[in-house]
């Protein structure tokens, strides 16, 4: 069984959090403020900003036990930087995660024991890994 390296404390985890954070908001808030300053129109700052912060939702959300499409709520003023601070604590502790995977995600999670107990790893185990690109075939159920 391959060995598992701790996942990372709160300060580690904080400090990238807040740098994944930095990164996904500043460039839609520097553009925003470009565009403002070109044109004068404040509501263009809004919409740049507002669109970039759902654009980065939507690529960040796949990582994180979200849909790709929750960036249209990721471009929601406030609420997408909101989520954008959710991923982004979640994206810290990759490839431990501290939350339940969803329903369509459980084919590929295993739950961890012994020390580790409480977090999930999304990648396959080592017996499956030589059909990771495939997903398990559909079983049809009956009533």
């Amino acid at each position: 069984m391959e060995r598992l390296s701790a996942p990372r404390g709160v300060v580690a985890r904080s400090t990238l959090a807040a740098a994944l954070f930095v990164v996904a908001v500043l460039p839609g808030w520097t553009l925003g403020d470009l565009a403002e300053s070109w044109t004068g129109q404040p509501v263009l700052d809004w919409l740049i900003t507002c669109g970039w912060s759902g654009l980065a939702v939507s690529v960040l959300a796949p990582w994180c036990s979200h849909r790709r499409r929750d960036g249209w709520l990721g471009a929601v003023p406030l609420y997408g930087w909101y989520l954008l601070g959710i991923l982004s604590w979640r994206l810290a502790l990759l490839p431990y995660r501290d939350w339940e995977p969803r329903r369509d995600e459980l084919w590929q999670a295993r739950w961890l024991t012994g020390d580790l107990l409480g977090y999930w790893r999304a990648d396959p185990p080592a017996a499956r890994r030589l059909t990771a690109g495939r997903r398990p075939a559909v079983v049809r159920r009956t009533r």
